[in-house]
């Protein structure tokens, strides 16, 4: 019986890949450490994502294969995640006590982009990991809705704002502010600050990844949020439709300009099943979304069906992802949740926090 060696070891785990990185597990540097004594082999492996649902099953592969292998008697599989906070754009530091700031983003209004936020944040918690979600829609506020909340937030040293949880979420909106039927007839600038104010002045807790629902288009608060707040990544929601890809584009070219990497594409709304007869339709059409992220060279992170259980648990202040926990599309937000943040954590890390300010002065 021939010795297994550390590098027998570093081959096997060459060709085993991380579906949710998409690369091989030496390649994602996701191997920390490979002890073998004797016939004993014992893996450390490090995720740089939230994957509670998708650890065990993992481990279990790894080691198979590892017991498979010529000369080996036993294997340990240790997995273990670590969030860190990666870098921003246009050297911003990141702020207190949130590690990532994910933009969720679309072209057009209307193809389920704040329903995606709320059930993506909810999937990244149910992942483990600690979550925040900052409604930017100023003008139609509708994460207070999605997750049941109402009523002004509480404030201990009368500047500052607690952030409202539900659901074990951190969410922060202007509509905790102001009556639901009150219209904002604000202009730009006040809109901005409105949205600096939400962010800068809430006591967000120990955040990995805080969800940013921004309102549709390319306006204000896309430019406000591009250019002084310090975002890790963009995900763009889009329909199969020919007018939605059109201006999901659009927004797409705002994040590349501005340097907010873009981690992959959402498609909502990809296909209708009939909850009578279980008939499947493509109402708006089929195969947008993988065009698109062909076309620029991103990764379709998901594809949701236009499911009307979708929006009526989030109509109800219950969404997916909590009111059907083991449903198929709670299952497809939890893989969109592991790839969008596995796409975050192969970028690079943010290093600011380890070096000092240099200031110079003349004396």
């Amino acid at each position: 019986m021939s010795m297994i060696e550390k590098a027998d070891i570093e081959d096997l785990l060459k060709n085993i890949i991380d579906p949710n990185v998409e690369t091989d597990l030496m390649s994602a540097h996701s191997v920390k450490s490979i002890d073998v004594h004797g016939g004993h082999v014992l893996v450390n492996i490090e995720l740089g994502y939230p994957a509670k649902s998708f650890i065990d099953g993992f481990k279990l592969q790894i080691t198979d294969q590892i017991l498979a292998l010529e000369g080996v008697s036993s294997a340990d599989v240790n997995i273990i995640v670590n969030i860190v906070t990666h870098g921003v754009q246009n050297n911003l530091k990141p702020i207190a006590n949130i590690k990532n700031i994910i933009a969720i983003a679309s072209g057009k209004g209307g193809v389920g982009k704040s329903t995606t936020s709320v059930n993506l944040a909810l999937a990244l918690a149910a992942e483990g990991a600690n979550v925040g979600i900052l409604d930017a829609d100023i003008y139609g506020p509708s994460i207070p809705t999605m997750l049941g909340l109402s009523g002004y937030p509480e404030s201990q040293d009368n500047k500052t704002m607690m952030p409202k949880v539900s659901y074990g979420i951190q969410t922060i909106s202007i509509g905790y502010l102001i009556e639901p039927d009150q219209p904002m007839i604000w202009r730009g600038p006040m809109v901005t600050n409105a949205l600096q104010q939400l962010l800068n002045d809430t006591n967000w807790s120990n955040v990995d990844y805080l969800i940013v629902d921004l309102p549709p288009g390319t306006g204000d608060i896309q430019l406000t949020l591009s250019q002084q707040i310090p975002v890790s990544g963009a995900v763009i929601v889009t329909t199969p439709q020919d007018i939605a890809l059109i201006d999901a584009q659009r927004g797409l070219g705002m994040f590349e300009k501005v340097n907010v990497p873009v981690l992959g594409i959402v498609e909502n709304m990809s296909m209708h099943i009939c909850s009578e007869c279980g008939h499947e339709e493509a109402i708006f059409g089929s195969g947008g979304g993988m065009a698109m992220a062909e076309k620029n060279n991103l990764e379709l992170l998901g594809s949701l069906p236009l499911d009307i259980h979708i929006r009526q648990f989030a109509d109800s202040g219950r969404p997916t992802v909590v009111a059907d926990p083991n449903g198929r599309a709670t299952e497809i937000y939890k893989e969109i949740a592991r790839k969008m943040s596995a796409k975050l954590a192969l970028k690079s890390k943010d290093y600011s926090s380890k070096f000092p300010n240099i200031v110079v002065q003349n004396t």
